[in-house]
């Protein structure tokens, strides 16, 4: 039992890997200097190395810079990991302190610093008649350790900023639990069925984040085959499920891991080719303005401005169906695509929900379908008039008094502050 629980908190140890990493640094700088001894100090030329003031001003530079760095990124992690446990959950720690990548940037900084602490004393400026002693190895293994940590520094920096995202935190709970999961239960033949030839699986689980349409279409033409992708751009795919299957023709020549691999999958939705996700963020920016009455109305006008104008510009385009033909027209791939109703829904079906009882946004949510109205044609009308009513119908659930739902009916471009019930009516003065 002592062996299991110490072999346990060896596992779960946050220590560990930076103090294995200071170790090495030790035994680096012992056996760098050995060598430099062993061989006469003529692996290195000087110019390399520099004079012995030279060295020693580096090394002194490299020791103050690590301290002052070390303690700079434990009190951002600190910070990040009470902001995580208060933003998302408690029970997230573990994840984030148990992240090898932070641990082996941390045991490199320490492994730097701890390296140019025994390497400062061995620099001598007045040994062999006044020329000065500089161990050349150990001085380019110390050149080397810290040009390491600079460019860890800055990967360490990206990785920090994608993992305390909330993508990123749920993709590193998501990879230990998978980890886990094939620890206590590892896949047997029961688990790995006969695979359909005419399904081509996700390698791995992620978001839908880039489509090579022309290698698709270039796979499908050389393979005589249609290919349908089963997700649409920004759905989430599990490891194992369907990406993409064969619609027409056998797909026997289809080269099935490179087709899988034409299709990016990601930890979170990103703007290349899903502009789906442009509506997205606006619409969760709109909803956090009103999640609380009158919260912060203004914010939601604001992000209905763009979800607006976005609309406007899309309402006289051609939007693409999904379906891709090779040079002779031939149909060889189908995506599934939005069309005009599902961006006018996405941009405004949770919008009149929420806002329906905050007069300022019921407002500008009229002032925007009525001009959209105005400007799509009619094949792409008979969705605004639905949100439209709905608008209608949810301002009168939410108001008990009548003349308060007709004014927060009336269109604004401000939300209030320009609807024609605030501005003056000059229409029969003469100009």
């Amino acid at each position: 039992m002592t062996s299991q629980k110490l072999l346990l908190a060896v596992r779960n140890s946050l220590w560990l890997v930076p103090l294995l990493c200071l170790a090495a640094g030790v035994g680096s700088c012992v056996a760098a200097a050995a060598i430099d001894r062993a061989t006469g100090n003529d692996l290195v030329p000087r110019w390399v190395t520099g004079s012995p003031s030279a060295a020693q001003t580096v090394l002194s530079t490299i020791v103050t810079s690590l301290v002052t760095l070390i303690t700079l990124v434990l009190t951002v992690i600190t910070v990040a990991v009470q902001l995580a446990m208060g933003q998302f959950s408690p029970r997230i720690v573990g994840a984030l302190l148990h992240d090898r990548t932070s641990q082996y940037t941390h045991g490199l900084f320490a492994a730097t610093l701890v390296y140019a602490l025994l390497a400062l004393p061995r620099v001598d400026d007045s040994a062999d008649g006044g020329e000065g002693y500089v161990p050349g190895l150990t001085m380019l293994l110390a050149y080397l350790l810290m040009l390491g940590s600079v460019i860890a520094l800055v990967l360490y920096v990206h990785h920090a900023g994608q993992t305390l995202r909330v993508a990123g935190l749920i993709d590193l709970v998501g990879d230990h639990l998978h980890e886990e999961l094939n620890r206590a239960y590892p896949a047997g033949p029961a688990a790995r069925p006969d695979p359909d030839p005419r399904v081509i699986p996700a390698p791995e689980p992620g978001v839908v984040v880039r489509i090579d349409i022309p290698g698709l279409v270039a796979a499908a033409t050389a393979a005589d085959c249609t290919l349908r992708m089963v997700p649409a751009m920004g759905d989430f795919v599990c490891a194992g499920a369907p990406l993409l299957l064969v619609d027409a023709g056998d797909g026997s020549r289809l080269d099935r891991p490179h087709v899988a691999d034409l299709v990016a999958l990601g930890n979170e939705r990103s703007y290349p080719e899903d502009p789906a996700y442009g509506f997205r963020q606006l619409v969760d920016i709109a909803e956090r303005g009103v999640s609380d009455p009158f919260g912060d109305p203004t914010t939601t006008v604001q992000a209905v401005d763009r979800l607006h104008d976005a609309l406007r510009q899309l309402a006289n385009r051609t939007i693409p169906t999904g379906a891709h033909h090779d040079r002779s027209g031939v149909l060889r791939l189908v995506v599934p695509a939005l069309d005009w109703t599902g961006y006018v829904r996405l941009a405004f079906d949770e919008l009149h929900i929420v806002g329906a009882r905050s007069p300022q946004v019921a407002r500008r949510l009229r002032a925007a379908l009525e001009d959209l109205r105005s400007v799509a044609p009619a094949s792409r009308r008979p969705e605004l008039d639905r949100q439209l009513e709905q608008l209608t119908a949810g301002v009168q659930r939410g108001f008990e008094d009548d003349r308060d739902a007709a004014a927060a009916l009336v269109p604004d471009q401000q939300g209030l502050g320009s609807g024609s019930d605030l501005v003056h009516d000059v229409r029969g003065v003469r100009r």
